[in-house]
């Protein structure tokens, strides 16, 4: 699996006080793509995405598996999602009601979440690691890791490009 870093300077995160500012009403904004791969046998991939803070995880906001398996069988593969598996996944219920979802297919996919509500609880000021997995049946893994400080005011962004299963993933913090 590959791991693609992208530091954030303190100029592109915004102003210098972003990281000593008391937490506000911020909003989290993930882009995903995914891409449209010419494989002999396609399966949209099984995604998941995540929020961690010195390498544990703060929290789980996003995770597409094959919900409606006719067997029932679709949480069978969400450990092929290893890193996510490894930290969150395998001590979660699933379905998690607001968490999960059916996979997707090639395209570029957008949400918002406010802090305090819904998968994003109030963050304390820090920083923070954003973590986006795919893995495909019949095809690879990947993850890219999204660095960021999270505060009260200002806004941040960054950017990834996957090689792989995934395309471009883009965070915004407003």
């Amino acid at each position: 699996m590959q791991f693609r870093t992208i530091s954030l300077s303190a100029a592109a995160l915004g102003a210098g006080s972003l990281f000593a500012s008391p937490v506000g009403a911020q909003t989290l904004t993930v882009s995903v793509q995914v891409p449209q791969l010419k494989v002999a046998e396609y399966h949209k991939p099984y995604t998941a995405v995540w929020l961690e803070k010195d390498g544990a995880v703060v929290a789980t906001l996003d995770v597409r598996y094959d919900v409606d398996n006719p067997k029932g069988e679709g949480t069978k593969w969400l450990a092929d999602l290893r890193t996510f598996w490894r930290k969150a996944g395998r001590s979660m219920k699933f379905p998690a009601n607001g968490i999960t979802g059916p996979t997707r297919g090639p395209g570029a996919y957008k949400t918002a979440w406010p802090a305090g509500k819904g998968a994003l609880p109030k963050l304390a000021p820090g920083n923070y690691v954003l973590v986006v997995e795919a893995a495909r049946e019949v095809g690879g893994r990947e993850a890219l890791r999204l660095p960021f400080a999270w505060s009260g005011s200002g806004s941040a962004t960054a950017n990834a490009q996957g090689a792989s299963e995934l395309g471009a993933v883009s965070l915004t913090l407003r």
